[in-house]
């Protein structure tokens, strides 16, 4: 039976309780979804920590209490989930508070974190991501021994990519998220999908998010053409097309679980989708 990486990203920077009431923000909301999450099939956990009054925020110290209650449960070795942090430039565009999550030591640091791979827009908002910013996070990240999760949104970040590699700030096996459907880049459809996936370095792993209708749509893809699923509230915050009916996590789990069993496909486990992408394993 073909396997594919579920990539759970719970909670995002957008979402907020007046959008759904769904969406996870307080710390024993994250960790208690992502622990539910698990029965899904869940390997890798896309985290992003909001402060006491449900703003996004940088703050390792957030970080730390968000992760050590997975761990706490979930444990800390070759069978724990993958924890990816982010170090997102959307809300604020200093090095220092983009990278102080990558500080955490011991049972608090992340396996990876995610590296957008140039600067784009977004319907209310810019994500600035210059090619200092991006070649300092990544050497730190090399530097920490923290995977990056690379995010990309056009076949240009995927070339970005390759000049990284060829710099030797990042290395294989390398980890693409790739998020169409956003207005300013490249779209759902199969022929954006396909010229992405076609251009990815050797030895990469990738899994296909959506921006909202193109949640659904992308993963059904990812999941046919031999590649994973980024699904969660942070991309998509309905059940329906229609947008009438506000979806949980769960609820968008379930489907794809529903589906890839229908496909006779089946989640790695956290244990699998560490050894193919060579992260490191805990005693």
């Amino acid at each position: 039976m073909s396997k594919y990486i579920i990539n759970f990203t719970p909670t995002g920077m957008v979402p907020t309780k007046e959008m759904t009431s769904h969406v996870p923000l307080k710390i024993n909301e994250i960790v208690e979804e992502v622990l539910e999450a698990r029965k899904f099939g869940v390997s890798l956990v896309h985290l992003h920590a909001r402060d006491s009054i449900g703003q996004p925020t940088w703050k390792k110290g957030i970080y730390k209490q968000i992760i050590e209650g997975i761990r706490k449960v979930d444990g800390y070795g070759n069978d724990s989930l993958i924890i990816c942090v982010s170090a997102s430039g959307r809300n604020w565009p200093d090095f220092e508070r983009r990278s102080e999550c990558l500080d955490l030591e011991g049972k608090s640091k992340p396996d990876m974190a995610s590296l957008t791979l140039s600067s784009l827009n977004f319907q209310n908002s810019v994500s600035i991501n210059s090619p200092e910013m991006i070649q300092k996070l990544a050497a730190k990240m090399l530097e920490k021994g923290i995977k990056p999760e690379l995010e990309a949104f056009d076949s240009g970040m995927v070339n970005y990519a390759k000049y990284l590699h060829k710099k030797g700030l990042i290395k294989p096996p390398f980890y693409f998220n790739i998020i169409l459907g956003n207005i300013f880049n490249a779209q759902a459809g199969l022929l954006d999908t396909g010229n992405i996936i076609a251009q990815l370095p050797e030895n990469s792993f990738w899994s296909l998010g959506g921006i909202g209708n193109s949640q659904l749509k992308m993963n059904i893809t990812g999941m046919l053409n031999g590649g994973g699923v980024r699904v969660g509230l942070e991309d998509n915050i309905y059940f329906d097309k229609g947008k009438s009916v506000l979806a949980s996590n769960i609820d968008l789990l379930k489907r794809v679980n529903e589906i890839g069993e229908k496909m006779e496909l089946k989640p790695y486990s956290a244990k699998e989708a560490r050894e193919i992408l060579g992260l490191k394993i805990y005693n």
